[in-house]
């Protein structure tokens, strides 16, 4: 029996494309949301004909494919028409009106626009957009500072249709009560992946990812219930790279139990360890949470400038988001007395992987 029989060669993988494992990569055949892709596309019709297209306020919690599914439909757009501005801005990224206008301008081709004003920037906008069709998607919109861009589009571009995407439906609420009724955009609720098809899902993946027959099927299995614990499909991407990485690098030819089991493990530890790249404001919020656990934003904001915070509520706000992004915390909305709503906040968001 030779020591050597299940060690890869020199120059081999067992990887075909890992392309296919990233998060943003568009698969040619999105399962699992027909209906959702049928809403957006059903939105989108009246600009084929020359009207006004619907709005779209989209809602469901992360790694449910509302990006993915949104994405896949312009891809269709525009392969079937060159007439429709097809317009896609992460306000993470972009998270003021001159930065979307900015970047809106940039995707559209205009040049020399780094001293403009940002109405000098909507007017070029205006005048271009007006001659066709646009779709425009805003997605994460929970990370904006101010939505006036929303009321000019609404205003002045004549033929659109506006898809807003959020992880958090409570985000509607957020948004000033005249560009709400000039929107008057419809709810597209993305329901959660069940086990059955999260596992379609990364079967898919795995198909195209790695070389046919690399992967046990207890192995698979395991990685793909953990998954559905957990509820987002690109923890199993991120499992799924990482244990053929683990696997190759011990010049494995097949992905098992042990190649799993490490890579769980080495996600729990990645998140403990990214505490690590906070920055000492975000780090002392943290620990302000963890001290004041299950409290109010409003409540906690009071205890953070009791202890000397310079930052205002606004920059609060979004340093509390960015703490739940990476999962330190986890967030609920909560209705007060007498109405109005407030937000909790939790130390930790999940139970780590190894803990299923």
């Amino acid at each position: 029996m030779s020591l050597f029989k299940d060690m890869l060669k020199s120059g081999e993988s067992i990887f075909q494309d890992t392309v296919v494992l990233d998060f943003d990569f568009q698969p040619k055949v999105l399962k699992f949301r027909e209906n959702e892709q049928m809403r957006f596309a059903v939105a989108i019709k009246p600009l084929l004909q020359d009207s006004n297209g619907k709005n779209l306020f989209v809602f469901g919690t992360p790694g449910v494919g509302k990006t993915t599914a949104c994405k896949h439909v312009l891809r269709e757009l525009e392969e079937e028409t060159e007439d429709i501005f097809a317009i896609y801005i992460n306000c993470w990224k972009e998270n003021t009106t001159f930065k979307i206008f900015t970047k809106i301008c940039e995707d559209l081709g205009f040049k020399f626009i780094q001293q403009k004003k940002t109405s000098e920037l909507f007017s070029l906008i205006k005048n271009k957009l007006n001659k066709g069709k646009a779709v425009f998607i805003f997605d994460e919109i929970d990370k904006l500072d101010d939505f006036d861009f929303l009321y000019t589009l609404l205003e002045d571009i004549y033929r659109k249709s506006i898809f807003l995407i959020t992880n958090e439906k409570e985000t509607y609420e957020k948004i000033d009560k005249r560009i709400v009724s000039r929107l008057g955009a419809e709810f597209l609720f993305f329901r959660p992946y069940n086990q059955e098809e999260i596992k379609g899902i990364l079967e898919q993946r795995k198909r195209y990812a790695f070389v046919s027959g690399v992967w046990d099927n207890e192995a698979f299995n395991k990685l793909a219930e953990k998954t559905a614990k957990v509820g987002d499909v690109r923890v199993g991407l991120y499992l799924m790279k990482e244990s053929g990485s683990l696997a190759e690098e011990k010049s494995h030819k097949k992905i098992g139990l042990m190649h799993v089991d490490e890579a769980i493990r080495k996600a729990d530890e990645f998140q403990v360890k990214s505490q690590e790249g906070l920055d000492e404001e975000l780090i002392s919020i943290l620990d302000l949470i963890r001290e004041n656990n299950d409290s109010k934003i409003g409540s906690l904001f009071e205890k953070y400038q009791e202890k000397g915070g310079r930052v205002s509520y606004k920059t609060f706000t979004r340093k509390i988001d960015k703490l739940k992004d990476g999962r330190f915390i986890s967030t609920k909305q909560d209705k007060l007395e007498g109405g109005g709503i407030t937000t909790i906040i939790t130390y930790g968001s999940e139970k780590k992987l190894t803990e299923f």
